[in-house]
């Protein structure tokens, strides 16, 4: 199974990916977004700036590719990723994976990004766009990111193995 966290900057993805992973046997977590900023500082060096790296066609081909290969490794890849471009969500989903959107009102995503120490007004902006997009049924399997995280890893894991 391949399990993609999506939700706005700031939700909790990772923290609950983390527990995701400790809770489920053979499972790897991996975190696309480590391959996009290496992209995009690449691109940086030879004059060339991408405001997103998720617009970089080839990082959506590389992001499946390595899916597709921890996916023979591993029994369960969780991928905690801010997907709010429908197109791009439509090119992943073609691999078969479980999509789960963890959906919070944007005061209260805009709060943990505070907390967390974000300073960059791109991050709010984008988290922003997230809490306004995600809202649609392209994201469904909506999952409330307002109890703790202990709480929607439970949920999160009887929504997908039916335990």
């Amino acid at each position: 199974m391949i399990l993609l966290l999506n939700g706005a900057f700031g939700i909790g993805k990772t923290t609950l990916a983390r527990l995701l992973k400790q809770r489920l046997p053979h499972s790897v977590i991996y975190d696309p977004e480590l391959l996009g900023m290496t992209m995009q500082r690449a691109l940086r060096l030879v004059g060339v700036r991408v405001d997103d790296f998720q617009d970089l066609w080839l990082w959506r081909r590389l992001t499946i590719v390595a899916l597709r290969v921890a996916r023979l490794t591993s029994l369960h890849v969780i991928v905690p990723m801010a997907i709010s471009n429908r197109d791009y969500l439509r090119e992943l989903q073609r691999i078969g994976l479980i999509h789960v959107c963890l959906v919070a009102p944007v005061e209260e995503v805009h709060a943990r990004l505070r907390a967390r120490g974000a300073a960059s007004e791109w991050e709010f902006r984008r988290a922003a766009e997230c809490c306004d997009v995600h809202r649609g049924e392209e994201f469904a399997m909506h999952v409330a990111a307002d109890s703790s995280p202990d709480q929607i890893a439970d949920e999160l894991l009887q929504l997908i193995t039916g335990t």
